[in-house]
């Protein structure tokens, strides 16, 4: 059995355009594929992120979606300005040696921008 080689999470959205625009001009995440009722953006080299428009079906509770980046402050400054909503502001997490901030995208889909301080956070256990 190989190694998976790419991830892609799928998100439902009431409205593909609005969220298209947030993905693209906001997060500035590059389209991939278009396939009508779901777009597929690249996050980086193997992972993807998915929207698929399925109104009614956006429940959002208990996903999350983490976006790794050194420069959390810097996506905080840039998502503010573009009047993205924000849950908590950028702070430090201890019990996680982690650095991060929460905001929310157009349906509501809890979006977190994140730093690990372990440097050994991807090394396997």
């Amino acid at each position: 059995m190989g190694d998976f080689s790419e991830q892609i999470t799928f998100l439902s959205v009431d409205d593909l355009e609005r969220s298209a625009t947030f993905y693209e001009q906001v997060l500035g995440l590059g389209l991939v594929e278009d396939q009508g009722d779901c777009r597929i953006y690249r996050v980086n080299d193997g992972a993807f992120l998915g929207i698929c428009l399925r109104p009614g079906r956006t429940d959002s509770e208990g996903v999350i979606l983490t976006l790794v980046t050194e420069d959390v402050d810097g996506w905080h400054d840039r998502l503010i300005t573009r009047g993205v909503a924000c849950e908590h502001e950028p702070a430090a997490h201890p019990t996680y040696s982690i650095y991060q901030a929460f905001y929310r995208d157009p349906d509501g889909h809890l979006i977190e921008i994140q730093r690990f301080d372990d440097p050994t956070w991807s090394q396997p256990v």
